[in-house]
């Protein structure tokens, strides 16, 4: 599948049946083009729920991670995105931080996340799943649609291709 963010804008410009994200992200990983459907998980320093998760086989999915915006530690390593992407996640939204960026970005993984910090999480298993989560002026809701590329991120409740 083929896209860009800048393309779908113009295509679906005059339906307003999407939202385009701030751009506050970096990009993480080799994977600069991703989309599928979105998962949730919020939590603060804490990494349980996410590994859980990622754990999980899925196909054409995104975990968007609201991780509360903390600069304090990182929620994804390089453990973690081996995970994923062995188990078929398509991207990672972090509103948060990740460690081990060297390593990841050579990961066939789309990743975005607000910066990079040395400290792993707490391991407390505290966070919800499956909730509306919203940063980046984005209310990122479970089974809506997600697109990504070096341009921004999308969200649509249909399909846009």
């Amino acid at each position: 599948m083929t896209f860009t963010t800048a393309d779908l804008c113009d295509q679906h410009s005059t339906s307003n049946n999407f939202q385009i994200a701030e751009p506050i992200f970096q990009t993480f990983g080799a994977q600069h083009c991703f989309s599928g459907k979105i998962s949730t998980a919020k939590v603060f320093e804490d990494n349980v729920i996410i590994r859980n998760v990622l754990t999980q086989k899925v196909t054409q999915r995104i975990l968007v991670i609201d991780g509360g915006g903390s600069h304090r530690c990182a929620l994804l390593g390089d453990d973690l995105a081996t995970i994923a992407y062995q188990n078929g996640w398509q991207g990672i939204i972090i509103y948060g931080c990740l460690r081990d960026s060297a390593t990841i970005n050579q990961l066939p993984i789309g990743i975005r996340a607000l910066h990079t910090h040395p400290l792993k999480s707490h391991k407390k298993g505290t966070g919800d799943l499956n909730c509306t989560v919203t940063f980046a002026g984005i209310h990122f809701k479970p089974e809506h649609y997600l697109y990504a590329d070096n341009d921004g991120i999308i969200v649509s409740e249909n399909a846009l291709i």
